[in-house]
């Protein structure tokens, strides 16, 4: 256990780019008690093996060396279709460790994998859990999941609660502190962003405009966007509603959106182009003065959703494609 523990604080050191010498950090007194949104878990003892589900989550071990025994595949932003988007293949090849089990989630969670993959904690502080998920994972070990809503855990809280559940709270501190660093020297680079205001619109169907769905405040995405020195606009968080990470409006009340500065969507020119010429969505001036972010399925617009591993890999490229916009 000592040798275990020692290796992790190794592998942190490396991750903060720091010196350490050799010695033993203690981990969080155990038992860990973790409050979430279906109520309390209790983890007796320090885990050794560690599964993941949902979106990310796995970041957060592996940000502090620690292997899970499984998580989940990428589905999204997945360039070589091997199941790992690309910050987590180079931390495996960083930490000289082989492809832990990967959870096929395209039709929900696959418990049984999960079970056989034997966890002692299974990691969902950032994911969309629910009660029925929550009570059948909590059979096969002690579950971290979301601390208020769905979806809507944001990058620090994903790493806090995770890192607690590990019995490395500590670490992650340090992970966040350093995280915050990097995002600090990125934006002080740039004052064009401060004070200006951003949507994030979801997936957009180009053949059908009639519906503007977009991102709530809640949401990940939105508020890493005050991490940048950018504003949430009155309109997104008047119509955000407690819970949601999404919302929709027609296209006939995009004028609501008139004070938004950056418009942030996924997709292509082609769609920007088509957004441009609406005779509705035109309208919008964001839109209107081609302050447009188009995020395609890559590393940049996976990685706008921003997680443990993915802020140091896309931060400098978003933040550029974002200075481009503010300054239409």
């Amino acid at each position: 256990m000592q040798h275990l523990v020692a290796r992790r604080v190794q592998a942190l050191c490396m991750v903060l780019g720091v010196i350490c010498l050799p010695g033993v950090a203690p981990a969080d007194d155990f038992p860990v008690v973790i409050e979430h949104a279906f109520g309390r878990t209790v983890i007796e003892r320090q885990p050794q093996r560690v599964a993941a589900v949902a979106w990310a989550n796995h970041e957060v071990p592996l940000a502090l060396g620690v292997v899970p025994v499984g998580f989940a595949a990428a589905g999204f932003g997945d360039e070589n279709g091997d199941g790992l988007l690309p910050w987590v293949e180079a931390r495996l090849d960083e930490l000289e460790a082989e492809t832990p089990t990967l959870f096929d989630e395209g039709d929900g969670i696959d418990f049984e994998a999960v079970a056989a993959s034997q966890p002692d904690v299974i990691l969902a502080a950032y994911s969309g859990l629910s009660q029925a998920d929550y009570d059948t994972l909590s059979m096969i070990a002690p579950v971290v999941a979301y601390p208020e809503a769905p979806w809507s855990t944001d990058w620090r809280q994903m790493i806090r609660l995770n890192s607690e559940g590990l019995g490395m709270s500590a670490e992650g501190d340090a992970l966040i502190a350093r995280l915050e660093g990097e995002i600090a020297d990125a934006v002080s680079q740039h004052p064009e962003l401060s004070g200006k205001s951003a949507m994030f619109i979801t997936h957009l169907d180009s053949t059908d405009l009639s519906v503007i769905r977009f991102y709530s405040a809640n949401d990940t995405r939105v508020k890493f966007f005050h991490d940048l020195g950018l504003k949430t606009p009155q309109s997104v968080q008047e119509a955000t509603q407690p819970g949601q990470f999404s919302g929709e409006i027609s296209a006939e009340m995009i004028d609501r959106f008139n004070e938004v500065d950056i418009f942030v969507s996924y997709g292509d020119r082609q769609l920007a182009d088509r957004l441009i010429s609406d005779p509705l969505a035109g309208h919008m001036p964001a839109i209107a003065n081609g302050a447009l972010v188009m995020l395609g399925n890559d590393a940049i617009g996976t990685g706008a959703n921003p997680t443990p591993l993915s802020i140091p890999w896309v931060l400098e490229d978003y933040v550029e494609l974002l200075v481009e916009a503010a300054r239409k």
